[in-house]
């Protein structure tokens, strides 16, 4: 059974997301602030699929409980909770290594839907079987067994989102890739957000894998279009 870690300090919010999120079949741990989170993240080792964080929060705030659990657990899926409708309260929660960010009031089916399609991809990835486990790019070795990308033979820490666009990128070499496609192989065709969502995250690669992120060698933007990993011959 998929585990679900919900940290919201509105007691009403949180026993009704907890409610609907227990009858859609996950198994939940819930509680009421940021300190608390992180120690039965702790306590369990990590093992949850997916974590509701509240960013608004008395003590330590959901920005922080984001970035430590990502710290610990690359692969977790991470959904920020806000009453906030600010762009940079996107912006900042996805470079902290969150996946997704919903606005308060949010309906409960579009909140059961974004945590079903982060289950989905994780399960995909997790059975998916390839006949060559690497692909290499110039310096990059992507092994798809480990789910690891190197650099020089040094590995990138990435998040399960980052990797799973690196491996769309190489796996489509010198191929113009529109937002909508890549918005539609990473998180889904029903997912309920908008594209900005792709270059967040693409930003956040290039300071990985970029020796001048403010001037991108390898993730090249196609303007009014999408980007394309090149790879000059």
């Amino acid at each position: 059974m998929r585990r679900v870690l919900v940290c919201e300090d509105e007691d009403s919010i949180r026993e009704f997301v907890v409610l609907n999120l227990i009858r859609s079949g996950y198994e939940v741990v819930d509680v009421n602030c940021g300190e608390e989170a992180l120690r039965v993240f702790e306590e369990s080792d990590g093992n949850f699929d997916v974590a509701l964080l509240d960013i608004m929060m008395p003590g330590i705030d959901g920005f922080t409980v984001c970035k430590k659990i990502r710290e610990k657990n690359k692969t977790i899926g991470i959904i920020m909770l806000s009453a906030k409708s600010q762009e940079m309260d996107k912006v900042s929660s996805l470079m902290i290594g969150a996946d997704d960010y919903i606005t308060k009031p949010f309906s409960i089916s579009e909140l059961i839907a974004r945590v079903d399609a982060i289950c989905r991809r994780v399960s995909m990835v997790q059975t998916k079987t390839e006949t060559s486990p690497v692909i290499h790019s110039g310096p990059f070795t992507l092994n798809l067994k480990s789910r690891t990308v190197d650099k020089n033979n040094v590995q990138i820490e990435l998040t399960q989102v980052e990797y799973q666009i690196m491996e769309y990128f190489l796996k489509n070499q010198n191929t113009a890739l529109d937002r909508t496609s890549i918005l539609n192989h990473i998180w889904g065709e029903s997912y309920y957000g908008d594209d900005k969502i792709v270059d967040v995250n693409i930003r956040r690669i290039r300071m990985k894998i970029e020796e001048e992120p403010s001037n991108p060698q390898y993730i090249i933007t196609i303007w009014g279009y999408g980007y394309k990993w090149n790879m000059p011959g």
